[in-house]
Parts: C-alpha cells; sequence; structure tokens
C-alpha cells in the first residue's frame, strides 16, 4: 500500500521540482520510504529521495532539480517484504521495464510459484516483483490474474510505452491529467495539481454527478481535464506519437448458472469467504478487524479467528452508536477475540473538522467517521485493517434495494407525471418519483443527495447552461431486474464512493484498509448466481445471512442496517459552532458567482425534511473544497 506519481511531458522536459513536490503531496500515503525514476537524455536513472531510507540513499543519489520528459515517483508504506528489496521503482533485471505500484496482491505467492515453474528467479518476498515478472512474461494479459486492489504504472522502454491500470472494482485510485501538452498521474489529485502542465479549473459537469450522487462518477472529477481512471482499465500511452488508449480486462459475469440450490450457494460462499480472508490477513506487520457491529465485518473477525488466533478487533464508537458497540463487543466475547473500543466524542468529530473534508478534493455529503478508524488504528500500531465494505453492494444490503420491485411496478404509471400542475412539497416529490424512466433513474433517486431540480434551482443560469445534464453517457446494461440494480451498485456506489473514501481515509494516517468481500473469485460467484438466491425484496443480504447464522449470535443478526458516520444534523442542531461554521461558509459561499443566495438563504432557514441538511452541507463542503483548491 503506498502512493505513485509521474508525468509524461509531450513536447519539452520539465523541471524535477514537479516530481518532488507531487511525491511530498501524498507523503502521507507511504511514511516510510521514497523513490523516483527519470528519463535522461533517452536512459532510464533512479535516484533516492529526502525521505527515503539511508540504504536507500547510499544506493542512489538523492533527486535534486533537473529537467526530464518523464519522471516517476513512489512513496511507500511497507506491508510485505519491510525489506529495502521491495523498494520503488522496482526495475527489470535489464532496468527496461520500471513499475511502480500501490496496493496488494493477494494471490501473488500463487502467482509467483507458477512464474518460477516458467523460469522466473526472485530476490525479494513482495508482490511489486512478481506483478513485473508477470509482465514480462503476459504482458498486459497479466492484469486480470491479479486478485487484489492496485493502481500499476508500467513504463516499457522495450514497447516505448507507458501503461497504466487499476483493479476490477477500483479498490484504489488512479488519477490523471490530460491535454495536448502532456499526462500527469497519481493516486490523489492534491498530487497532480502540484505539477505546472496542469490548470486548475472546475468541471461543473463532475460537481453536477456529485450534488446528485454524492460522489463524482469515474471517469469524470470535479476538476476540469483531471479524470479518474475506471475499474478494470488499462491505459497505454505510445512514447513515439503520444497516442493514448484503453481498454478493459474484466466484466461482471453476464450469465447465471440457473442450476445452483440456496444451500449449494451458502456452503460455497462460506468456503470462498474464508480463502479470502485467509489471504488478506498475510502481512509482514500486525493486523485489525474493524468491528461496526452489524454483519458484514463481525462476519469477518469471526471467520478470521481460525487463521489468526491473536487477531485484534475494535469498534469506533459515536454519537447514536451505541447499539452497534454493544452488539460489537457482545460478539467479539462471544468468538472470543481481543477488542477494543475507541469513543469519538463531539469534541474529537469536530477536532480537524474542516481539514478532513478538505482531504477528499471533492464536496461530500457527510462527516467521515473512517478517517477516526484510520487514526486509531495508526495509534495502535495497526498497519492493515481488515473491513466489511463491499459486502451491501455485492449481496444487496442497501434498504433502498428492497424498493426496487415497487419501482418496477410503478413505472407503469409513470404517464401521470404532466397531469400533476400542483406545485406544494409533497407533489413534486411524487412528480419526481414518476419522473424514474430507467434503473439509472431508480439508483439516482436512492441517493440522499440534491434532486436535478434543486440543483437547477440553486446554481446560477450561466452555470448551469454549461452542464451536459444528460447523463446517458453512466448508463449500464439497463435491465429491469435486480441485475441491472447490482450493475449501477457495484459501478458508482462502490468503486466511486465508498472504497474510494475509504482509501483516502485510511491513507490519510499511512493506514491500508482491506476488503475480502471483493476478492476476484467471490465477486464473480455471487455475479453469477440466479437472482431468486440473491434478493428476495423483503430482507437485506439475504444470502450471507444464511451464511452468517453458523457464525454470528442472534443479537447481530437481527442488527437493524444502519450507516457508519456521524450524524450531521446531530450537530447542525446541538453544536454551535457548527452552526456558526455552516453559516459562515454559506455566506463566503454567496459571495461567488455560482449560486443564487436566495436559494441557498430558503434552503438554510426551512429545514422541514429530516434529509434537508444534507443539500446545505454539499453547499458547504463545496466552498471548503473551492477555498483549499482553487483560492491561492
Amino acid at each position: 500500500m503506498c502512493g505513485i506519481s509521474g508525468y509524461y511531458s509531450f513536447h519539452k522536459n520539465i523541471s524535477t521540482k514537479n516530481i518532488l513536490e507531487m511525491n511530498q503531496a501524498i507523503s502521507h500515503r507511504g511514511p516510510d520510504d521514497e523513490g523516483f525514476w527519470l528519463y535522461l537524455n533517452r536512459r532510464g536513472m533512479s535516484f533516492s529521495g529526502t525521505d527515503s531510507t539511508e540504504k536507500i540513499k547510499e544506493q542512489f543519489p538523492v533527486l535534486s532539480e533537473n529537467q526530464t520528459p518523464i519522471a516517476v515517483g513512489f512513496r511507500r508504506l511497507s506491508i510485505v517484504d519491510l525489506s529495502e528489496r521491495g523498494h520503488q521503482p522496482m526495475l527489470s533485471d535489464n532496468e527496461k521495464i520500471i513499475i511502480t505500484f500501490n496496493g496488494e496482491i493477494y494471490n501473488f505467492r500463487k502467482l509467483k510459484t507458477e512464474l518460477e515453474a516458467l523460469g522466473h528467479s526472485f530476490i525479494s518476498t513482495s508482490d511489486t516483483e512478481v506483478i513485473l515478472k508477470a509482465y514480462q512474461e503476459w504482458g498486459k494479459a497479466m492484469f486480470v490474474k491479479l486478485d487484489g486492489m492496485f493502481a500499476i504504472c508500467i513504463v516499457d522502454l522495450h514497447q516505448q510505452k507507458i501503461i497504466l491500470s487499476r483493479d476490477r472494482v477500483g479498490m484504489k485510485p488512479l488519477f490523471y491529467y490530460q491535454d495536448e501538452n502532456g499526462l500527469v498521474w497519481a493516486s490523489e489529485i492534491k498530487a497532480i495539481l502540484k505539477n505546472e502542465l496542469v490548470k486548475t479549473e472546475i468541471n461543473w459537469n463532475g460537481v453536477y454527478t456529485n450534488f446528485l450522487f454524492q460522489t463524482t462518477l469515474a471517469p469524470q472529477t470535479c476538476f476540469q481535464n483531471i479524470f479518474s481512471l475506471e475499474p478494470a482499465s488499462c491505459m497505454t500511452i505510445d512514447l513515439e506519437d503520444q497516442k493514448i488508449t484503453k481498454e478493459t480486462f474484466w466484466s461482471l459475469p453476464s450469465k447465471h448458472n440457473d442450476n445452483i440450490t440456496q444451500a449449494e450457494a451458502t456452503e460455497k460462499i462460506d468456503q470462498l469467504l474464508s480463502e479470502s480472508i485467509s489471504e488478506q490477513l498475510f502481512a509482514d506487520v500486525p493486523v485489525a478487524v474493524m468491528m461496526s457491529g452489524g454483519i458484514d465485518s463481525t462476519l469477518i473477525a469471526s471467520k478470521a479467528k481460525p487463521f489468526n488466533g491473536k487477531v485484534n478487533t475494535y469498534t469506533i464508537s459515536y454519537p447514536f452508536s451505541e447499539e452497534e458497540v454493544e452488539k460489537a463487543t457482545l460478539a467479539a466475547r462471544y468468538f472470543g477475540v481481543s477488542h477494543k473500543v475507541k469513543e469519538v466524542n463531539d469534541e474529537e468529530a469536530l477536532d480537524q473538522l474542516k481539514e478532513n473534508i478538505q482531504h477528499f478534493e471533492e464536496p461530500y455529503s457527510s462527516f467521515e467517521v473512517l478517517i477516526n478508524a484510520a487514526k486509531y488504528a495508526r495509534e495502535q500500531q495497526f498497519k492493515v485493517v481488515l473491513s466489511g465494505n463491499g459486502a451491501d453492494e455485492l449481496f444487496g444490503g442497501y434498504s433502498h434495494t428492497l424498493k426496487l420491485n415497487r419501482w418496477l411496478l410503478m413505472r407503469n404509471f409513470n404517464f401521470v407525471k404532466p397531469l400533476i400542475f400542483t406545485k406544494d412539497r409533497f407533489s413534486q416529490r411524487v412528480k419526481n418519483y414518476f419522473s424514474q424512466e430507467n434503473m439509472f433513474d431508480f439508483f439516482r433517486q436512492s441517493q440522499i443527495s440534491m434532486r436535478p431540480l434543486q440543483i437547477k434551482n440553486v446554481l446560477k443560469p450561466e452555470i448551469y447552461s454549461r452542464i451536459n445534464t444528460g447523463l446517458s453517457g453512466y448508463h449500464a446494461s439497463e435491465l429491469k431486474s435486480y441485475s441491472g440494480y447490482f450493475e449501477y451498485d457495484m459501478k458508482y456506489s462502490l468503486s466511486s464512493h465508498h472504497v474510494f473514501r475509504d482509501d483516502l481515509s485510511a491513507m490519510k494516517y499511512g493506514v491500508e484498509f482491506r476488503y475480502p468481500y471483493l476478492s476476484n473469485a467471490l465477486i464473480d460467484y455471487v455475479a453469477a448466481l440466479p437472482e431468486n438466491i440473491r434478493f428476495n425484496g423483503v430482507q437485506n443480504k439475504p444470502l450471507l445471512r444464511k451464511v452468517a447464522v453458523k457464525y454470528l449470535p442472534q443479537e447481530v443478526l437481527n442488527m437493524p442496517k444502519r450507516g457508519f458516520s456521524f450524524p450531521v444534523h446531530y450537530f447542525i442542531k446541538n453544536e454551535q459552532r457548527v452552526w456558526d461554521f455552516i453559516a459562515e461558509n454559506l455566506e463566503s459561499l454567496k459571495k461567488r458567482n455560482f449560486f443564487k443566495g436566495e436559494v441557498i438563504d430558503e434552503w438554510w432557514k426551512h429545514q422541514e425534511n429530516e434529509y434537508d441538511w444534507v443539500k446545505i452541507w454539499q453547499l458547504v463542503t463545496f466552498e471548503l473544497w473551492y477555498q483549499k483548491y482553487f483560492e491561492k
């Protein structure tokens, strides 16, 4: 788990001050080591940095200012093979292939055995060297073989190409800036913004999807010409003509295996989850399981014990999470693992509020508990934390999923929409409901965020007119069934939202979150199961519950589904400084020429619905985002 950065200037050499500042901007991702590789005078050369280990500084000169068209940077968080043999950028024996890699490959030992049988030898025990040798053996075909999370940059001087790739479901972020002058890439946008090739401008199309979905839908970001490389994608840049091509190396299985019974599926998922947990517990540093008190993370903790009898677990306690904490503690006692509770009081939740919000590089609609969870893990010397994230998307865990069958019925009556002439609040909600024509609309409607008409009303006309509000480019297969909804949950709820936010939260404190529910085998198997086994329209995660009943106490199985975030509405109502914080930032936002001040005032003064605070918070976080990334 680390951070990567790099640039390719198409027409001229640029100062290596760019790569030094880019790497420094993501130093939190890798506090243990750093390294660089430059393309100087048509040959490569490795350098250390000021934060490199002493042994690496003895091996490579410390990078000072130079001029180069291509530079690659790396920050290391040492997880597997803590020695300098795992240092990056890592080079092939002939120094013609250079790799930087952020993530973990859980099947790297199996791949290593396969490569050794093909004649490859290894000098380290790191997964990075396995990826390097796998590329030498199989080329880009190796990406589909990797089981894990990754963002990879490969500079191939043999073929005169730069290759960027990202894992199947986007667990590791990878952003890039592209224009006629060059290409810049990094694990976080804040690093890209340090490069002189990059012009910082607002992308209102990205802001639009952010307001609609609580997150910006890939490949867009809220920055003009900065994109998120889509999951399961590979982008190749030709160094001779600067031509850029993209390809997808994996997609969700489209065929269902209808000959499987529920009992068979339950047994197989139990087995695949055990295998995934076993592989993801592997590390050369302490590992913990973060338990929220619900089924997903508690099941991981339970199944982890046979593989690691000393596994540590912990739970974050915050306002109104008493039931979750109680159930997590009960479960830990039930299967006999070490368990700690970290209480985050109001003071700690609000500490560094502005800094934490701005860390996310885009507007956001909640307080992020995971930053506190990562901070506590680091204080406890846990570099690796297993998370239950991904289970809700994979097994149908969100409450709005249970509204799917009703919507499929009600959409037959969408013809009544033009007949609604009243403009009261209830009528507008009904009209909005009957505007859901396709599965993408239903998915959008399920997000607790601004509605299209609200965005149109609050933005000034000259801003709104720049936005392409037709979002058909984001549509998936549009199957009118649970399978169609499942595609959107995996593509946007998971990849563009939850694991993206997880990564930024964890890496702020140099902690690696891992996701046992998101192994290749588990995703492929569940996605190919018959719909009636995966979804019944009555109970969330029915199939996972069948597995969990063997391991968890009844009290945990009966826990209602709750989100894992601080209660923003509570803070707005009860903390004067949060009220003042919001009012101050709204006043600042009104002075800009983006939003209508009178609409902002109306929203702020009249909060009637329990979720009316969401659109206010989205505006506040937009203002904080703008302050951080656009005000010099």
